[in-house]
C-alpha cells in the first residue's frame, strides 16, 4: 500500500499523481484550488507499451520495463524539482497479474520513493469517476453518467450520479489486449476485425453495469481523446479544444471506419495520433464505438480528467 511518511518529501502545497496504464504512464504535478478542484501545473504523458506481451507471456518484457524506468526517471526529476510535498503511484491492468511484478515494483519504489499501488477495482472506479465527471453538472450535462476508460490492457466502465459510483466493472478489453490479439495485417482485414468486434462484444455483453441506464457516455483517457483529436482535424494536440468535447454518432462512426481500415503508414501522417497509439487506436475506436452502439444517447462527451486527477485531489 501507499506509504505517506516516504512521500512527505517537500513543504509545499503541490502534490504529483502518476498512473501506469498498459499503454502509457502518466504525471499530474497540482496543487489545491478554490473551488475544492485542481490547478494544474504540469501534465504529462509518454507512451511506454508496459503491456507489451503480456496477454501471451503473463510476464512483462525486459525492454517494456526500460522503457517505463526511462519515463519514471524524468518524472521524478520534476516532481523533485517542483518542491511536491506528496507523490501517489498508481498501477492499473497489466501490474495487476504479471508474474515478474517484483521487478516494476522495486524499479518504481526506487525513482519515486513511494511505493506503487495495485489498487482495487472499486476504488479505481471512485477516482475515475471524481476525475472525469467533475465540472459536468456547471454545463447541464444530465446523469446519470457512465464512465468508460479505455485503456490498453482493460476497460473500465463506471455508472453513477452526482451521489457517486452505482457500479463499476473492469472488464479485459483493451487497445493493446486486443490489437495483439486480432489484428496481424495492415490494413486489418474485414474477418480480423470482426474477430475483434466479436470478442469485444462478447464482453460487453457479460458486464454486470447498467449501462442502457445512463444518460450521458464520458470518455477518458488517449484512446477517446486521440478519437476526439482525429474528429476535430488538430494539428497538434490542444486540450482545451479536446476536455468536454462533443463525439456525434455519425462523426465516431465515420472515425472508427478510418481508423481500422487505413493503413499505419496513413494513420502515422496523422498529427492528431500520437506515435505510440497509431497501430492500436483502430481497435480502440473499435470498442468505444460498440459500447456507443448500445447506449441511447446522441454523443461522446470527451473529459481530459479521469482517474490521474481523482489521485491528485485524494492526496488534497
Amino acid at each position: 500500500m501507499f506509504d505517506w511518511a516516504l512521500s512527505d518529501r517537500g513543504s509545499s502545497d503541490l502534490v504529483a499523481a502518476v498512473d501506469c496504464g498498459t499503454n502509457s504512464i502518466r504525471l499530474l504535478i497540482a496543487s489545491a484550488g478554490a473551488d475544492g478542484g485542481l490547478v494544474q501545473i504540469d501534465r504529462r504523458m509518454q507512451i511506454v507499451r508496459l503491456g507489451q506481451g503480456v496477454d501471451a507471456t503473463g510476464r512483462f518484457a525486459p525492454e517494456a520495463l526500460e522503457r517505463v524506468f526511462k519515463a519514471s526517471d524524468e518524472y521524478a526529476g520534476l516532481i523533485r524539482a517542483a518542491g511536491v510535498s506528496r507523490t501517489r503511484f498508481v498501477a492499473t491492468s497489466a501490474a495487476r497479474d504479471v508474474s515478474n511484478s517484483d521487478e516494476f515494483f522495486a524499479g518504481i519504489a526506487e525513482r519515486f520513493g513511494v511505493q506503487p499501488e495495485i489498487i482495487s477495482g472499486a476504488e479505481e472506479a471512485s477516482l475515475s469517476f471524481r476525475g472525469a465527471t467533475g465540472g459536468l453538472a456547471a454545463l447541464a450535462v444530465p446523469g446519470p453518467y457512465l464512465v468508460a476508460d479505455i485503456g490498453g490492457g482493460s476497460t473500465e466502465l463506471i455508472l453513477g450520479d452526482e451521489s457517486g459510483v452505482i457500479a463499476a466493472e473492469s472488464l479485459n478489453v483493451g487497445s493493446v489486449r486486443m490489437t495483439e490479439r486480432h489484428i496481424k495485417a495492415d490494413p486489418s482485414t474485414a474477418a480480423e476485425l470482426a474477430a475483434a468486434g466479436k470478442d469485444i462484444d462478447a464482453l460487453l455483453d457479460s458486464t454486470s453495469v447498467p449501462i442502457t441506464s445512463a444518460r450521458a457516455l464520458i470518455g477518458v483517457a488517449g484512446t477517446v481523446t486521440t478519437v476526439a483529436a482525429v474528429v476535430g482535424k488538430l494539428t497538434e494536440y490542444d486540450s482545451a479544444r479536446i476536455h468536454h468535447a462533443r463525439i456525434s454518432g455519425p462523426q465516431l462512426r465515420e472515425t472508427t471506419y478510418w481508423l481500422t481500415r487505413s493503413t499505419k503508414a496513413e494513420r502515422v501522417t496523422n498529427p492528431a495520433i500520437h506515435p505510440g497509439r497509431v497501430d492500436v487506436i483502430g481497435v480502440g475506436a473499435l470498442i468505444l464505438q460498440r459500447l456507443y452502439d448500445r447506449m441511447a444517447v446522441g454523443e461522446v462527451i470527451v473529459s481530459e480528467h479521469d482517474i490521474l486527477d481523482g489521485v491528485a485531489l485524494s492526496l488534497l
